[in-house]
C-alpha cells in the first residue's frame, strides 16, 4: 500500500484526455476534533474508488497526520519541493489505485514561499499531477492566513462541524470569514445521532448566516455522517472506514457525501464549465493568480 509513487506510474494513461482538469476541494473547519482529516482520507478514497484520479494533500499545517491515517512512513513533504530540495515525483506516495497522498509540512514555512522564480519552478513541478481528477485538501481548523490561503485557491470550500455548541459556533465563524473570499460553501455535520439532527443544526447555521451576512451567499449541506465507535477504532488502527468497514451507516453516508462531488464535478463538465489546471491552483496558492 505504501509503494513510492516513483514516476504515478498509474497517471499516465490520462495523457489519452485532451485536456487535464482538476477539481480542488478545502476540506476546513472552525475547531478542531470534529473528524475533518477522517472525513478528508475515507471522501478521497470513495471518489479513487469510483474511477477518479484522487490526490488528498495534507495541508493541516502544524497537525500534519494524514500519513499516520494512512498508515504510511513519509520522509519528505511538500515544503521541500518549495525549498526545491525534492520533486513531487519524490513526496508522492501511492496509497491504493487511483489514490495518491501529498505529505504536508507540520510548520508554517510555506507562508514564506511566493517569489516568481519558486512558482515558476513550482508549476513545472505540478505538471507530475496534472492528469488527477480530484485533489482533497485537509485543512488546518480555524481562520489562520494558512489556512485562509488554501481555502482561497480551491474550487469548493467543505466546512465540517459536530453536535456541540463551541464547534457550531465555530463554524459559524469560519463560514463568515470564508463568505467575503467564496460565494458558495458546503457544510458537512458530523459526529450526529441522527440525519435529523444534522439537518437541524445546518438549518440553524444557515439561518444565522442569511440574517448576518445576506442571502448572497449560497450554503449548502453536503450530508451528514452519524457516530459510531468503529469510526474511533478505525483511526486508532489506521484503517480506512470506507475500505474496511462499508456495511456501517457512518461508511454509507461518507460514500453519498463523494457521490454528490463527483456528480458535481459531472455536472461542471457536462455543462461545458471548465475547471482548473493543476498549475492554476499553485499559482491561486502562492498569490501569483
Amino acid at each position: 500500500m505504501n509503494t513510492q509513487a516513483s514516476k504515478l506510474e498509474a497517471l499516465v494513461d490520462a495523457h489519452q484526455r485532451p485536456e487535464s482538469t482538476v477539481r480542488v476541494v478545502a476540506i476546513t473547519s472552525g475547531k478542531g476534533g470534529v473528524g475533518k482529516s477522517t472525513l478528508s482520507a475515507n471522501i478521497g478514497y470513495v471518489l479513487s474508488r469510483m474511477g477518479f484520479r484522487v490526490g488528498i494533500m495534507d495541508a493541516d499545517i502544524g497537525l500534519a497526520n494524514l500519513d499516520v491515517m494512512f498508515n504510511v512512513r513519509t520522509e519528505k513533504n511538500i515544503l521541500h519541493v518549495f525549498k526545491g530540495e525534492a520533486t513531487f515525483d519524490d513526496i508522492v506516495i501511492k496509497l491504493d489505485h487511483n489514490l495518491w497522498l501529498i505529505p504536508g509540512e507540520s510548520g508554517d514555512e510555506i507562508l514564506k514561499f511566493s517569489n516568481a522564480t519558486i512558482v515558476s519552478r513550482l508549476l513545472d513541478e505540478a505538471e507530475t499531477l496534472a492528469p488527477l481528477d480530484f485533489l482533497i485538501v485537509d485543512t488546518g481548523a480555524g481562520i489562520g492566513e494558512t489556512t485562509q490561503m488554501f481555502l482561497r485557491s480551491a474550487d469548493d470550500v467543505v466546512v465540517v462541524t459536530i453536535p456541540d455548541p463551541a464547534a457550531i459556533t465555530d463554524a459559524y465563524a469560519m463560514v463568515k470569514v470564508v463568505s467575503k473570499i467564496k460565494e458558495r460553501l458546503f457544510m458537512v455535520v458530523n459526529q450526529v445521532r441522527t440525519p435529523r439532527e444534522g439537518f437541524k443544526i445546518f438549518d440553524t447555521i444557515k439561518k444565522v448566516a442569511v440574517e448576518n451576512i445576506g442571502d448572497h451567499l449560497e450554503l449548502t449541506l453536503l450530508g451528514s455522517v452519524r457516530t459510531d465507535p468503529y469510526v474511533a477504532r478505525s483511526v486508532k488502527q489506521r484503517v480506512l472506514l470506507c475500505k474496511e468497514l462499508t456495511n456501517i451507516a457512518s461508511a454509507g453516508e461518507i460514500e453519498a457525501i463523494a457521490q454528490t462531488l463527483a456528480k458535481k464535478k459531472e455536472h461542471k463538465m457536462l455543462d461545458g464549465n471548465k475547471e482548473g489546471s493543476i498549475g492554476i491552483f499553485f499559482k491561486r496558492l502562492l498569490g501569483q493568480f
